[in-house]
């Protein structure tokens, strides 16, 4: 996409977000969080003593260091063993992911199902990780922050964009168009642009916003190619396995530039690779619904 068209469609999704008094400009709980973080006398025990305050946002990061995608070698049962095991960097990047996800919450309603939105958002997080660590990824950390936040677009088009949302909804419904096709028709851009406005505005590293933006389309990343395509794999790979998968993917093409990208070879290689995975998406999308 030219400058241009990026300039205007950040023009046109600042008109329609400025019109809705609701959307944080920064949400509470990431302010909190980004100043304690920026504090070097910030210690472990701090970060554990805000984590429990919140029993939700306790319960998720302790479902995140038992998935069995994680690969933590034994049950992590204190939110002390966690940041213990898991380590201080990382879990600042699931706490913050994590709370943002959880500051957007929304009802269920016949066409929205949170739990899903959920489910697959941690099973991207999580599974991205993990191949990240497999392939020597330096920055696994990164990849579970974006995989977790990569549909972040979708939920505040849902809860601020309703009606938007609903004339999306028609066009997938009854015409038969993919998602992002009908996002496009409808609003001239797509969710990723949402979250690209908004993460922005939140002050986001660049390179997460971009990999937010492109993950969709990880061979049009312009600062983080190799991030993007560990999250549209393994997003992908939720619908290939139909394991945590989310209405808003269906018929979602593969990128096959990633195959460069990660160094994967040939398609055939590729396959190999993805199918490896599934027991392990199955034991994880088991162990969020017991």
């Amino acid at each position: 996409m030219v400058e241009q068209g990026t300039s205007e469609i950040k023009e046109r999704i600042r008109k329609q977000l400025s019109g809705i008094g609701n959307i944080p400009a920064v949400p509470q709980v990431i302010a909190e969080v980004s100043n304690m973080l920026d504090n070097e006398m910030t210690s472990a025990s701090d970060l554990c003593r805000v984590i429990s305050r919140d029993q939700a946002l306790a319960a998720k990061i302790l479902a995140v260091a038992n998935s069995p995608l994680y690969g933590l070698p034994r049950r992590v049962s204190t939110i002390e063993f966690a940041v213990v095991i898991i380590g201080f960097d990382h879990i600042k990047n699931i706490l913050l992911a994590l709370s943002l996800l959880d500051t957007f919450k929304v009802r269920n309603a016949k066409d929205w199902n949170h739990q899903e939105y959920w489910r697959h958002s941690i099973l991207t997080a999580t599974g991205a990780k993990r191949i990240a660590d497999d392939l020597r990824y330096p920055k696994s950390g990164e990849v579970f922050t974006v995989g977790l936040l990569h549909d972040l677009g979708l939920v505040i088009l849902y809860k601020y964009m309703n009606y938007d949302y609903k004339q999306i909804m028609e066009l997938v419904d009854n015409q038969g168009l993919s998602f992002l096709e009908a996002e496009n028709k409808v609003l001239g851009y797509t969710h990723s642009h949402i979250a690209e406005f908004l993460l922005e505005k939140w002050n986001f590293p660049r390179n997460i916003i971009d990999a937010v933006v492109n993950h969709h389309t990880p061979s049009e990343s312009e600062f983080s190619p190799v991030l993007s395509s560990l999250v549209h794999l393994t997003d992908y790979m939720t619908q290939k396995f139909e394991i945590g998968t989310f209405m808003c993917d269906d018929n979602m093409p593969l990128d096959e530039n990633i195959l460069e990208i990660l160094q994967f070879g040939n398609m055939e290689y590729l396959e190999q690779f993805m199918e490896s995975y599934k027991p392990l998406f199955n034991q994880h999308f088991e162990s969020l619904n017991r």
